[in-house]
This record gives C-alpha cells, structure tokens and sequence, in this order.
C-alpha cells in the first residue's frame, strides 16, 4: 500500500503522450502514473479528451485507482476562475477531498523570437500557464487547507537562463516562481506545503521542439551533467511523490531544479 493511498491529487496537463519510440512522453502523466503507483485516487485536466481517456484507461487498469477526467482550458477568451472553481468542486464531490495540488499544463510559441512574437502568441503562454496557476491555487486552497496538503508547480529553464526564443514561455514560468514563494510564505501557518520544480526531461513537446525548430533547440536545450534528461515518471515524479510527503516541509518555498538523474538541488 503506497503512502498516498486514499488521497487526491489534481494534476493539470496530464494526457498521455509518447514519444517516437513508444515511451512516456509528457511529464503530466509520469506524475499521474507516480502518483498512481502510490495509490492516490487522481483528478487529470487538459485540452486534449482523447489523451486524457487513454490516461484514465491506462492508470484505472494498472494500478486499480480511480481517476476523474475533466477538459480545461484557461486561456484568454473564457471565464477561467468558473474554469478552476468547477474542476476543484468536482474533485470534491467525486473524492471528498484534496490533498496535493499539480500545476503542470503549459503551452506556448517557443521557437518565436521576442520582436515577432504577437500579443496572442504571448496570451496563450501566460494564461495556460501562469493564471491557471493563479486560479487553481485559488480555487483549491480552502480544501488543501482542511488537509494541511501540497501544491507542486512547474517552472523552467528559460526563465532562469533566457532562452532564446521563448520569452513568453520564460515570462509566464517566471511568475509562477514568484507567485509560488509567495504562496509558500502566506500559507506555510495553514500547513500548506508550497514548492516549485525547474525540471528538463525529454518530452514529446521537446522532440516536437526539436523538429519544428532546430536552431532554437540546439541554442537552448543542453545535456544535464548527468548525461540524460529527466524521466517524466521515475525521476521528475518521483520528486513530486516526495514533496507530497510531510517530512519535506521543511523545503516549502524553495526552487528546485532537477537535472537528469542528479535529484533535487535546492
């Protein structure tokens, strides 16, 4: 029986998606599939319904979980904290509670160099990613408070390094790092565990990156001292099971980046 046996996790972004070669391509699901494996009952939330029903089927008939699907999209043409407030009540309502809270869903137009990026190109990064962040904080805080739960968030590399390319994409990760030390300070009295990940992994969007646009990839992605990227499910979440665990409270607020295989650097 794993430790998070009986409790609830919500994970955004959490579809299945491979990679050219068949394995996991999406760190949503590695998370998903971590967390399963620890026999947590699991909310995921995407665009993409096929990706999440193939997610549901897999993680229900392997690990004998039950998970709770729901299309969400926050971007700039709808009603995004009705978005967040009807996914954190459904979860309730199916599940009775929340304990850990995963803000992994991103998109973005990574590859476009600032001067030709448009204000659309920079909405969809902001809103997919740092206002949904905003908003399901929001919406789930009083249920992880009753808890004393986890809220995981995601940020990245080129925010802190400047990639080329992706200055919507670094800005909106940028202010998810500051939303989540403030978050970290505001609700560690309520028992509220608050971190943030920098993770590289290879990914079905990197590959994607990779093809679309090759000189951006080979200017910004580089290999972690450790000679591979991260795994979306046994390394980058397996971080996310243990920041899920009381005895890492002592961690809330920090910035942690996980470089491929190396574990958590503080």
């Amino acid at each position: 029986m794993g430790f998070l046996q009986g409790k609830t996790a919500i994970i955004t972004g959490a579809g299945r998606a491979t990679l050219s070669d068949g394995r996991c391509g999406s760190i949503g699901y590695g998370i998903a599939t971590a967390y399963a494996k620890e026999g947590a009952n699991l909310v995921i939330t995407g665009r993409n319904v096929k990706k999440l029903e193939d997610a549901k089927e897999e993680l229900e008939r392997l690990y004998g979980i039950k998970v709770l699907i729901l299309a969400a999209d926050i971007n700039a043409g709808a009603d995004n904290e009705s978005i967040a407030k009807t996914v954190a009540e459904k979860a309730m309502e199916e599940f009775g509670r929340i304990d850990v809270l995963i803000n992994n869903a991103q998109a973005s137009a990574s590859g476009v160099t600032l001067a030709d990026h448009t204000t659309e190109q920079f909405d969809l990064a902001v809103y997919s990613g740092l206002y949904a962040t905003f908003y399901y904080m929001k919406a789930c805080y009083p249920y992880l408070k009753e808890t004393k739960g986890a809220v995981i968030n995601f940020a990245s590399g080129a925010g802190l390094f400047g990639n080329y390319g992706q200055c919507a994409y670094a800005a909106a990760k940028e202010g998810i790092r500051g939303l989540t030390r403030v978050a970290a300070t505001e609700w560690a009295a309520d028992g509220v565990n608050v971190n943030i990940i920098c993770p590289i992994a290879w990914t079905s969007q990197l590959e994607n990156f990779e093809k679309a646009y090759p000189e951006a990839f080979k200017a910004n992605v580089k290999m972690p001292p450790a000679g591979h990227f991260g795994d979306p499910e046994t390394e980058i979440g397996r971080v996310c099971v243990q920041l899920a665990h009381p005895d890492f409270k002592y961690l809330t607020g920090e910035t942690l980046t996980l470089e491929g295989g190396m574990g958590l650097r503080p």
